[in-house]
């Protein structure tokens, strides 16, 4: 079949190259001049299918109340006029019980670890270099009471086959050394070893150039106007080409909406709506100044819920979200006080290590923002839209990175009429899979990957 895949970051360009793999004509349309340039560019880095945990978990009201008056909370929701935002709040709040987070843990984790084994896949086949560590994911507490239900949440991934088992200070000093100045602080941890690392923007950047390889073609710098709907089925897609201006009509057996956060306001436009709102996410990339005392093992700062990842020479510090519309700015207030507060983070625990000073003190911590598109769930939206030959392959959140090959994967497959193996409520087909009830646990929020 010919199918137009809308959006090239890790989501789109994973569908466009598990749809070539299956022998498909593909085009790749994009906005920016290349790919994985919006939220793909500067996430956590990590493929952490220990974390596939939704936000919403019967404390998270509570919590987000008392986080609205703190501008460095992990999660700030800011009040807009706009219905979107309110509707999806309540979609929210709605999954903030125990039945619903034990639901949407399963569909997580089920798509995490098909994903995982898909981005494994893909590696082996391609050789892609993205500084990828197979080092795992270590999560610290600095506070007692928090790692007291880091067992409960352990014991919940348990239940679904993935192994995140609580170890003590020192284990976690052993696992990864570089925390031994801050080690009088911590309480404790938990550790994956089957969790990675590695640059999101690096990987989906080399897969795009290999999908222009195998005969992809890719319209970068190229704005999408328009889902043209004729009879109930997609007839074509407007593009407008951003230096010529010219308009192009793409004519496809099918189209894959891939534009993240972004998917929302393109279907409004045919009269499909999909709850999909964006959470502006932050992160610092810092040059390290002592490399031999940087860490290798990718984690999470359970205290301020934000993860750092190194990547080469660098290290990557990322977290908190920002509900308040599609706002990418970083010169405000706010923003700057969210992306200090990530640097000197990066002091505390590893003093020295990396080069944290800010802009105004000479450094160049190349701050970032990008727009996390999130469901109420958490649960990403793949599969078919009511109007004929329109597909959906969005609303991953923060778990775009981990859950990216995957969901390509998925997509493609079931574009090829083929179902994939797992238990996974794909949308447009049904009722959503049902999974075993696991105990009751209750979760954090994960900064993404």
């Amino acid at each position: 079949m010919k199918v137009t895949v809308l959006g090239a970051g890790i989501i789109g360009v994973s569908t466009a190259w598990h749809l070539l793999q299956r022998g498909h004509e593909v085009t790749l349309v994009e906005r920016q001049p290349g790919a994985a340039l919006e939220t793909s560019f500067a996430n956590a880095a990590q493929i952490s299918v220990s974390y596939c945990e939704p936000w919403a978990n019967r404390e998270a009201p509570l919590k987000a109340l008392k986080w609205m008056f703190s501008p460095t909370s992990p999660l700030l929701f800011r009040p807009q006029l706009d219905p979107a935002q309110w509707r999806w709040g309540l979609q929210f709040l709605a999954q903030c019980n125990d039945a619903a987070f034990e639901r949407n843990v399963a569909q997580l984790v089920a798509l995490g670890s098909y994903s995982h084994a898909a981005l494994k896949d893909v590696v082996r086949e391609t050789g892609i270099d993205y500084h990828r560590l197979e080092r795992g994911i270590a999560h610290f507490y600095v506070d007692q009471k928090s790692f007291d239900g880091a067992a409960g949440a352990a014991e919940l991934m348990g239940h679904f086959g993935v192994k995140r088992r609580v170890v003590s200070r020192d284990e976690l000093l052993r696992i990864e050394p570089a925390l031994a100045s801050y080690g009088d602080r911590i309480v404790g941890g938990t550790f994956t070893e089957s969790d990675e690392s590695g640059d999101a923007r690096v990987f989906t950047q080399q897969l795009a150039a290999l999908c222009a390889a195998r005969g992809a073609r890719l319209l970068f710098g190229h704005d999408i106007e328009q889902i043209e709907v004729a009879g109930g089925a997609v007839a074509s897609v407007r593009v407008r080409h951003r230096e010529t201006g010219v308009l192009s009509a793409l004519k496809a057996d099918a189209t894959v909406v891939a534009c993240g956060s972004y998917t929302t306001p393109l279907l409004a436009r045919i009269g499909v709506r999909v709850p999909i709102y964006p959470g502006k996410g932050y992160s610092a990339t810092l040059p390290l100044l002592e490399p031999e005392r940087a860490p290798f093992v990718s984690m999470i700062d359970d205290s301020r819920k934000i993860a750092l990842s190194r990547l080469g020479n660098e290290l990557r510090v990322a977290g908190t979200i920002e509900l308040g519309g599609f706002d990418l700015s970083l010169d405000t207030p706010l923003a700057r006080k969210r992306c200090e507060m990530l640097v000197r983070r990066i002091e505390e625990v590893f003093p020295g290590v990396a080069d944290t000073r800010l802009p105004s003190e000479g450094g160049n911590p190349r701050f970032w923002t990008g727009l996390r598109p999130a469901t109420p769930t958490n649960i990403p939206l793949i599969g078919r839209l009511p109007v004929k030959g329109l597909w959906i392959n969005a609303g991953h959140g923060t778990l775009g990175w981990t859950h990216g090959a995957g969901s390509g994967k998925a997509l493609a497959e079931l574009i090829s009429g083929e179902r994939p193996a797992m238990a996974f409520g794909f949308h447009g087909f049904g009722a959503e899979a049902r999974a075993p009830r696991a105990g009751r646990a209750q979760a954090s929020l994960s900064p993404g990957s």
